[in-house]
């Protein structure tokens, strides 16, 4: 029924514009009672956003059984992933949602709230999870905007573009940005690379001394190292 509503509303706002469609017209379209509209969406705006509800519990609920993560940073990260996985399974209804609320000040406003949302869940998870410093509750505010912007700007995009292109692939990049500044624990473990002039065994040539703190993921490191020979052609030929 949701689903049902959801769609004869999504296009009605299409046919008709937002403002000028009715509660009563949704309904009328979708052969159900006005009560039955206002069981599953408190408004019009609701009817435009019916998946968000249900994707932030998704997120939720991920968050909590992430919970001991040794990389909340990472963990908030993948959260927003799911985000846009939501938006990526259905492109056209996601596209077209895009251009409406261009369109629709109110809607623009709802999405900001919506928005706000999930940024308050992200760093709720960082503020409860993350190292136990002085600043925590402001650094876990940062962090969450840094998550949803990097997002949103993958998202935005990606629906400028009518949908097309690798959504995921391109969140995943505009994340990693997050995760290289903040590293594990909220930027507690990222490494750091120093690159001092030696002599190689076999001739001559640069030493790469790789410094990390304990508990640094993997592939942190690997980057670093990567960043650091991709910076000296004689220690990269090395």
């Amino acid at each position: 029924m949701r689903e049902a509503l959801a769609e004869a509303a999504f296009e009605l706002f299409l046919e008709r514009g937002f403002e000028r469609t009715t509660v009563d017209d949704i309904v009328a379209r979708a052969g159900v009672g006005r009560r039955s509209f206002f069981r599953y969406f408190p408004s019009k705006e609701d009817a435009v956003f019916p998946d968000h509800e249900g994707c932030l519990v998704e997120m939720t609920a991920y968050l909590e059984a992430n919970a001991g993560s040794p990389d909340p940073v990472g963990t908030v990260c993948d959260a927003a992933g799911i985000v846009m996985r939501m938006y990526a399974a259905k492109p056209d209804f996601s596209v077209q949602r895009y251009r409406l609320t261009r369109e629709v000040p109110g809607l623009r406003t709802y999405e900001l709230s919506v928005v706000r949302r999930y940024e308050r869940t992200l760093a709720n998870h960082l503020r409860d999870h993350g190292p136990e410093t002085a600043d925590g509750s402001l650094r876990a505010e940062v962090i969450a905007s840094a998550v949803v912007a990097a997002h949103n700007n993958a998202l935005r995009s990606w629906l400028r573009a009518g949908g097309e292109g690798n959504a995921e692939a391109a969140a995943d990049h505009a994340l990693s940005l997050v995760r290289d500044v903040w590293g594990t624990a909220g930027g507690a473990g990222a490494a750091a690379v120093g690159v001092l002039p030696g002599r190689l065994p076999e001739g001559d040539g640069e030493v790469v001394i790789m410094v990390a703190r304990k508990g640094t993921p993997v592939w942190r490191v690997v980057r670093g190292i990567e960043s650091a020979l991709g910076a000296s052609p004689v220690a990269g030929g090395a």
